[in-house]
């Protein structure tokens, strides 16, 4: 399981990058938790939390993205700003959704 989520967030990031993303920390990790890829999309500073699945058995992966890890991921990004320095313009979250049988990525910007 762990290796479908880096084989997805590697698609993820090859694709952020090929559309003018500069991948700023990909896991990046604090006592909190993760944050699977922190980028700069040109002056805004984005994070995105990416979700790969086989099978919608248990629904897709922006379901998976519920007000619960709305929030936790709310609070990394003040940690990892906090922690770094890093400041922008203006700040998103984005969810990238990736298909882990044939690596289709569906990207929902501004996702909460």
């Amino acid at each position: 399981m762990k290796a479908l989520g880096s084989h997805g967030e590697t698609l993820t990031a090859d694709y952020l990058q090929a559309e003018g993303y500069v991948i700023l920390a990909r896991n990046w990790r604090c006592e909190r938790g993760e944050i699977d890829i922190v980028a700069n999309d040109r002056k805004t500073l984005v994070f995105i939390e990416v979700k790969t699945r086989r099978t919608d058995h248990c629904g897709d992966g922006f379901a998976a993205v519920d007000t619960r890890k709305q929030e936790k991921l709310r609070l990394l990004a003040r940690h990892f700003i906090h922690q770094t320095g890093t400041t922008a313009h203006a700040y998103r979250f984005d969810v990238v959704a990736v298909d882990g049988n044939d690596g289709n990525i569906t990207h929902l910007k501004n996702a909460f």
